[in-house]
């Protein structure tokens, strides 16, 4: 309710702004969204008397929030795109590929890759469950390159071609990310690098995951 009402109150001085500079926002793409535990819809708010539909999921930059911050939605679209792009590319990687190995791995890096890696310094403090997700799609990825057969593991394979599991890409990255928020000229990114003690979404977040090292494997 509270949140309704403050978001309201920002959309009018927003459709001032709007009035003042002539500009038109397109309804079709905006969104609702409410980042809460709590089941139910808050209250409906609109912006030039037209209301904004409500969803439990929305699209960012490249990057899906769902209402409860886990990002499961993120994660299970991102393994749909994987599945699809494996699929056009599987002349190149796959087993019928006359390529060498070292050639498949240029391709899934250069291709299939930036597909889970971006945003992963956000999505990366997601629960185990749906890391392991990922890192199943990795996996079922790298066997058919490699041409291994069944009774190959899963980490043989990670560990021969020296491909670090997704966890440990999570962990490096967000060491890597907080270092370069306590050297960032910007003192707007301060409050960034503070733990906070008041959290109304009890998930991990990407700070707690810092200094934090492991691998899953799936």
């Amino acid at each position: 309710m509270i949140a309704s009402l403050n978001l309201q109150e920002h959309l009018h001085i927003i459709e001032k702004w709007l009035k003042k500079w002539k500009t038109k926002v397109n309804d079709s793409k905006s969104s609702h969204i409410t980042f809460t535990l709590r089941k139910g819809h808050c209250p409906a708010v609109n912006i030039n008397q037209t209301i904004i539909p409500q969803t439990e999921a929305v699209k960012c930059l490249g990057l899906h929030f769902d209402c409860r911050l886990n990002w499961k939605e993120h994660i299970a679209r991102k393994r749909k795109q994987i599945d699809l792009k494996t699929k056009e590319i599987n002349w190149l990687i796959g087993k019928i590929s006359h390529l060498c190995i070292e050639n498949k791995l240029l391709i899934y890096k250069a291709v299939i890759k930036p597909i889970w890696n971006y945003g992963i310094e956000l999505w990366g403090c997601a629960s185990n469950s749906n890391i392991v997700i990922m890192q199943r799609s990795r996996s079922k990825i790298l066997r058919p390159m490699a041409n291994a057969p069944w009774y190959v593991t899963n980490h043989m394979l990670h560990t021969h071609f020296n491909i670090p599991y997704v966890s440990a890409i999570i962990h490096k990255r967000i060491n890597k990310h907080h270092i370069k928020l306590e050297t960032h000229s910007n003192p707007l990114l301060e409050p960034l690098l503070q733990p906070l003690n008041n959290r109304r979404l009890k998930q991990c977040w990407p700070f707690d995951l810092q200094g934090i090292c492991g691998d899953i494997a799936g």
